[in-house]
């Protein structure tokens, strides 16, 4: 990376996504519950990073759920990713931000959170994929969604064949995303990928802890298992 400093915060978040195999994303409420049972257990399954992804605008409630992201991510020594709004990077004090293509341009979110956060980006194609590589300024890629999911309604599947592309392409961390659950994840790890991002195969779980297990499990599969907390 051309930015962040040796010895500041940015060394200890960069090396955490290195390491980090499978994110979890959810709500501020999911189910309409309050979010700390829910993530306790992704994160004793095994689960490395988190994401507070909240599109109902309610500031409060955002707040309020941040204030718990960011107690355990620091009681896990996980990285906690806010969604869209790089703005409140700093404000809830979270290690980064993930934005879409239709956000804007990673230049001036980069200018927005600084040098010691960490960026990530959807890409939904290759030459999305290639253009946040060119454009700099990320520290990771999420891909797909591999099949279709209501999480994003309207969104045409990828495929696995995008994930092969990824890993031929990028040395960036990449996360497979959609639809990924424990009845497929093999496949997806076969097609190259060696990241993963979920959310209803651990939010809609009757037991997140395993879910999240079996997930992390699976990379056993080929061979690049990495121990939850690095």
């Amino acid at each position: 990376m051309d930015y962040g400093t040796a010895d500041g915060p940015g060394a200890l978040r960069r090396e955490r996504l290195r390491t980090a195999r499978l994110y979890f994303v959810c709500d501020a409420m999911p189910h309409g519950e309050d979010p700390e049972p829910l993530l306790r257990s992704a994160l004793d399954g095994g689960v490395d990073m988190i994401q507070l992804r909240e599109k109902s605008g309610d500031d409060r409630l955002i707040e309020r759920a941040a204030s718990t992201f960011r107690r355990l991510a620091d009681a896990y020594s996980v990285p906690f990713m806010i969604n869209d709004d790089p703005e409140l990077v700093e404000r809830f004090g979270a290690d980064g931000v993930h934005v879409g293509q239709d956000d804007m341009a990673i230049s001036e979110v980069r200018e927005i959170v600084g040098r010691e956060a960490l960026v990530g980006i959807s890409t939904h194609s290759p030459e999305q994929l290639e253009a946040a590589i060119a454009a700099g300024g990320v520290d990771y890629l999420s891909t797909g969604p591999i099949w279709e999911t209501p999480t994003k309604e309207g969104r045409p599947a990828t495929g696995l064949d995008y994930i092969s592309f990824a890993a031929k392409t990028t040395a960036l961390p990449f996360f497979a995303i959609g639809g990924i659950d424990t009845g497929n994840v093999e496949e997806v790890l076969q097609a190259g990928a060696r990241r993963l991002c979920v959310v209803r195969a651990i939010r809609d779980s009757d037991d997140p802890a395993a879910t999240a297990a079996s997930l992390r499990r699976a990379f056993a599969s080929v061979g690049d298992e990495v121990a939850p907390g690095g």
